[in-house]
């Protein structure tokens, strides 16, 4: 397969042509050649007004479903949706049925998943079952594709087991993956508790459940040594934390959801379901807070915490709805209306990610395997229901009008166009 994209501004900081205007000659999956105009035939000729091209997105904390829940999605949906979103590597979540908690485990995500344009990379559970009670086959899952472990939205509550996980890894070089959550605190909680919570009546976890977590890990890796990577960061404090780790010389890394960078827990007046999630929209003030840190780069990467729900989980009373939306399609398209530097939000999706986990980064240089995101940075879109591929609706960006646009990748020799 030929193809062959016209006139690209090219954002890649690693590739000789950063910067400049080229066209991008893609011959059975390899970069055959970069020039400033390219006249041979192709399968495919990608040419739009104002083309961006960057090496592939990649997403770290996505939740397919399967196996065990396919009623919300599966690999390939939620592939669909990941392509659609730009994303050609995306990090899957422990958070199935069984959970992938062992080497078979891994094995099938990553043979079911091989067929498909996107490259999907499990995450390992830390604990056998997910539970959080005993550390799970973590080496033979390491061997067999992990190449990080978490117990996803089921964050280590036990610091005994936390401190033997990050040693178990140092032997791996992998990292462990922590969402800030210490269920002891305010365990029924229902949104950030605040002068927000008390005006519509719902009992709140306050700003110290995910702070007191980020403290206690940061203590427990500068123990160890190890890699500590804090994935859905949403408050001023634990942003703080972990910036002073870094100075610290910690080798521990962040990211956090458009969705706490875009709503707050002001937005909750009307109980929409599809903005209970976890940890919860928290403050305005907090939300401005990740808005600038994501554009300032205090915040490593951008992770979707694409956790689709099936309607039944979301139609219903805001205490009963599960936590959680869907997030691959819109991530661009929200985080861009806030990121200050275009160069900068491409390295949070494409480089950091990457480094943090042990990723070889792809290139954009002839001979190289083409691995690409095409898009617009400056279109504006405006997000519908039936522009969702996921096979769940769980989003709160429905009718929402984002900045940039998704023209397509280039992965695995295949060119997958979002068609919107």
């Amino acid at each position: 397969m030929r193809v062959l994209i016209k006139q690209a501004n090219i954002i890649s900081s690693s590739s000789p042509y950063h910067g400049q205007v080229k066209d991008i000659l893609i011959t059975e999956g390899i970069i055959d050649k970069i020039a400033d105009h390219i006249s041979e035939n192709a399968d495919e000729i990608i040419a739009v007004d104002n083309l961006h091209v960057s090496i592939g997105w990649m997403d770290i904390f996505a939740n397919f479903c399967d196996p065990g829940y396919e009623h919300k999605e599966t690999l390939e949906t939620g592939c669909a949706a990941a392509a659609a979103g730009g994303f050609t590597d995306v990090m899957v979540t422990p958070g199935t049925q069984p959970p992938i908690a062992t080497k078979n485990m891994v094995e099938y995500i990553v043979r079911k998943s091989a067929p498909l344009a996107v490259t999907v990379y499990p995450m390992g559970a830390i604990s056998k079952n997910a539970e959080g009670k005993e550390l799970a086959e973590m080496y033979d899952m390491h061997n067999s594709g992990a190449i990080a472990f978490g117990d996803g939205t089921s964050p280590l509550q036990s610091p005994g087991i936390l401190l033997k996980a990050l040693q178990y890894v140092l032997a791996i070089e992998a990292t462990i993956v922590q969402m800030p959550d210490d269920k002891s605190i305010s365990a029924h909680g229902l949104m950030n508790e605040g002068l927000e919570s008390t005006r519509l009546g719902l009992p709140g976890k306050p700003a110290i459940a995910e702070e007191l977590m980020i403290a206690r890990d940061i203590e427990l890796l500068r123990y160890t040594k190890s890699k500590l990577h804090i994935t859905g960061v949403s408050t001023k404090k634990g942003i703080d934390l972990i910036t002073a780790a870094k100075r610290e010389g910690l080798n521990i890394s962040c990211s956090a959801t458009p969705y706490h960078g875009w709503f707050c827990d002001e937005d909750l007046q009307h109980y929409d379901t599809n903005l209970k999630v976890n940890p919860p929209l928290r403050s305005k003030q907090d939300m401005l807070t990740v808005q600038q840190a994501i554009a300032d780069g205090v915040i490593d990467c951008i992770a979707s915490h694409h956790l689709p729900q099936h309607s039944d989980n979301k139609a219903c009373e805001f205490e009963y709805a599960k936590n959680g939306m869907t997030g691959l399609q819109t991530l661009f398209g929200a985080v861009n209306y806030f990121a200050k530097d275009l160069p900068r939000l491409i390295e949070q999706l494409t480089t950091a990610p990457r480094k943090i986990f042990g990723i070889a980064a792809p290139e954009i240089k002839e001979g190289e395997t083409a691995c690409l995101t095409l898009f617009d940075p400056v279109a504006e879109t405006v997000f519908e229901k039936k522009d969702i591929l996921s096979k769940s609706y769980n989003t709160a960006f429905t009718g929402k009008k984002l900045k940039g646009k998704v023209i397509g990748i280039v992965n695995k020799n295949k060119w997958v166009p979002h068609n919107k």
